[in-house]
């Protein structure tokens, strides 16, 4: 029998997909409210993702069985939420359920009252008794029960967690000072939890916690400590050797069950993707390993190739699964490999990736290699070049083999925060390995938010088969003005530095709390929910507040607004105490105050900025990690028309060459004119 339910007239891809199970599901709205009123019903909240598996498993079992959506439909009104889509609701019911459970994933299974105020909740429900996991079923029927039965329980159980949320969104400002002793303890807390045999953080399962390595690149640069740069070296080898990351295609799968990086969760983030990007040019400034550059290559053209849309936004995520089976598109089995590849090629490639018989993962083979080229030319006593030339020769034959299968979905979904990000990883890609596509990429990604996700002046956070929805959101201002500061700095086009002065602009009038500081996660003319969230911890994705922080200290610099710093202040004051005792939860906001603390080099070059003796400069600039600092540029044959920034004042160019100064701690160098020169420059001093 063929169901469709209101869903199917939504945009989402993850909406869409039950938008054919016999649940009566209902989108987040009035309406479902409405009906939960009239008719003294408990509400069902589901939310989850599109390349969640879990969620497909849970659909699998539950929401497409009639006898499991017959009691969901009889017993409770049903609201299907797409996280990505929806975060404000997605965080302040991750809250409840966090504190219900001491735990939260996704799928998440919420029970709400009619007002939305929830009272109990969970993350995956088998259908029946399971790994001390009650059954959906029962749980359906113990809830309605409770609600019908003991209103006063659930009273009171509603009003602790209401308490509670409050309680997460009030703050106070910290009267220490802000001292770099606190980032010195971070990174040493932080160090002791790393893996010396397989790099990254803990054990099983495995992230890559990129905020945490860019902090740890930060710290070694400025202390010159090399033992957290080579935990960073380390562990972006490993996961980029492992099977967390596809060999054959690029980019990144999301995160590792094991500790060693070789089995993933298959499905694909763009956010992933996009922080995965920068931290390997981070890696790769920092060492000049060329490894690092092609990993990074490798990650931008599997981004162009599947995750761009004809109109030049970036598309969300990529499954797990394809026909059905989690990481079946990835995986080979030695036999297939051997018939493509034939015996001799065949057998030096399955030595390299370590593909058996036996397989690694449900009796199939996740690519890794095992032992490097150099060690694999010995074993088959072949020539190194050789050696690489027929592996890489190899890889294409199978990849042009793997583009024939069913590919995992694809969540079509364009999301501003998201698209910021990766916009900046474009662009800082294009100022450091100055490949030109690159910024044309970034461009593209600009204009369509400008046309696309830009409404009567307002930025809005969707977009899916032409129809752009929802106001933005704190992380999509934040992560947008990045992007358009590091176009800015790539182009020195003023456009770029407007517009995110705009935006931040927006933020600081719609979004920032006059009473205690910080930004709230929505705007003040939002849908009023049962609660207003200030976001602050960083998880896969950094934080809107971590990011607004940096965004304003950039602008400070940049403008000499002293707004800009003053706000800035007030985030790192708010947030001081919570991110010196959980420094892994706030690993970028300390990313933003080490450069609050160590101050920018500020980089100023006179001169026209697309000559070829500007651009050589920029390119030994953009070479070296130099992580705080700022650079301007301006030609003194064509002023400014908002006036000179004081930074300009006094300083002119020797002989009419192009000519640099760097300025930190309220002092200027004198001019100088040659790369090796301004090196000495931005080079840290230490004591």
């Amino acid at each position: 029998m063929k169901f469709t339910n209101r869903l199917s007239t939504e945009t989402s891809p993850y909406l869409l997909q039950h938008a054919h199970n016999p649940v009566d599901w209902y989108p987040w709205g009035e309406e479902a409210f409405a009906k939960a009123k009239s008719e003294d019903k408990p509400i069902l909240l589901s939310v989850g993702y599109s390349a969640c598996h879990w969620c497909h498993v849970m659909a699998h079992e539950s929401f497409e069985n009639e006898r499991i959506a017959t009691l969901m439909n009889t017993l409770f009104v049903n609201i299907k939420v797409d996280r990505e889509e929806r975060p404000d609701v997605d965080e302040i019911y991750m809250n409840a359920v966090q504190m219900l459970t001491g735990r939260g994933g996704w799928p998440m299974t919420v029970f709400l009252t009619p007002e939305g105020k929830p009272f109990y909740g969970g993350t995956y429900f088998p259908p029946e008794d399971r790994h001390n996991i009650p059954a959906f079923p029962r749980v359906l029927a113990g809830i309605a029960q409770a609600y019908r039965e003991k209103p006063a329980d659930v009273s009171q159980s509603t009003a602790e967690i209401l308490s509670r949320l409050e309680q997460l969104a009030r703050r106070e400002q910290t009267t220490r000072p802000l001292d770099v002793s606190v980032l010195e303890k971070a990174v040493e807390g932080l160090a002791q939890h790393y893996d010396e045999t397989h790099g990254g953080l803990g054990q099983a399962p495995k992230f890559p916690n990129t905020s945490v390595f860019s902090l740890f690149l930060r710290h070694a640069h400025a202390t010159g400590n090399r033992h957290y740069l080579d935990m960073t070296i380390h562990t972006l080898r490993k996961m980029a050797q492992g099977g967390m990351y596809d060999h054959l295609g690029g980019g990144f799968h999301r995160y590792s069950v094991d500790e060693r990086w070789l089995v993933p969760h298959f499905e694909k983030m763009l956010y992933d993707n996009a922080l995965l990007a920068r931290l390997y040019l981070e890696g790769y400034q920092a060492s000049g390993d060329p490894f690092f550059r092609q990993v990074v290559e490798d990650i931008l053209a599997y981004v162009e190739r599947e995750m761009v849309s004809p109109e030049g936004g970036f598309y969300s995520t990529q499954d797990a699964d394809s026909e059905g089976k989690e990481g079946k598109f990835f995986v080979w089995d030695q036999d297939e490999v051997m018939r493509i590849l034939g015996d001799e090629v065949g057998e030096i490639f399955c030595r390299y990736y370590d593909v058996t018989d036996a397989g690694n993962f449900e009796q199939k083979t996740i690519l890794h290699p095992t032992l490097e080229l150099e060690q694999l030319a010995r074993l088959f006593r072949r020539d190194v070049d050789d050696i690489q030339q027929l592996i890489g020769q190899a890889k294409d034959r199978l990849f042009a083999v793997r583009e024939q299968r069913v590919k995992p979905g694809r969540d079509e979904k364009i999301l501003t925060s998201w698209n910021g990000l990766m916009i900046s990883a474009f662009a800082e890609a294009y100022k450091i390995l100055g490949n030109p596509d690159y910024l044309e990429v970034a461009r593209r990604g600009i204009r369509f938010i400008q046309t696309s996700l830009c409404h009567e002046g307002r930025l809005l956070r969707s977009y899916t088969n032409g129809q752009a929805k929802f106001n933005a959101y704190l992380d999509d201002y934040a992560c947008l003005s990045v992007a358009l500061l590091d176009m800015y700095e790539a182009t020195f086009e003023p456009a770029y530095l407007d517009e995110a002065v705009a935006l931040t602009d927006v933020l600081l009038d719609r979004f920032w709390d006059a009473q205690e500081g910080g930004f709230f996660f929505t705007s003040s003319d939002h849908e009023a929910l049962i609660s207003r969230s200030k976001s602050a911890f960083d998880g896969a994705v950094p934080s809107g507040n971590s990011v607004a922080a940096s965004v304003l200290l950039r602008l400070y610099y940049a403008t000499e607004q002293q707004d800009y710093l003053t706000k800035a202040e007030t985030i790192f004051r708010l947030f001081y105490d919570a991110l010196e005792q959980n420094p892994f939860g706030f690993s970028n906001m300390l990313c933003g105050l080490d450069l609050y603390l160590r101050r920018p080099k500020e980089i100023v070059l006179l001169g026209d900025p697309v000559a070829p003796e500007t651009t050589a400069l920029l390119r030994n600039i953009h070479g070296n990690f130099i992580p705080n600092k700022t650079l301007l540029c301006f030609d003194p044959e064509r002023p400014p028309q908002q006036g000179v920034p004081s930074l300009l004042e006094g300083k002119t160019r020797i002989e009419d060459q192009l000519t640099a100064y760097v300025c930190h701690n309220f002092a200027c160098s004198l001019p100088v004119t040659s790369w090796e020169e301004l090196q000495a420059l931005v080079t840290p001093t230490r004591h």
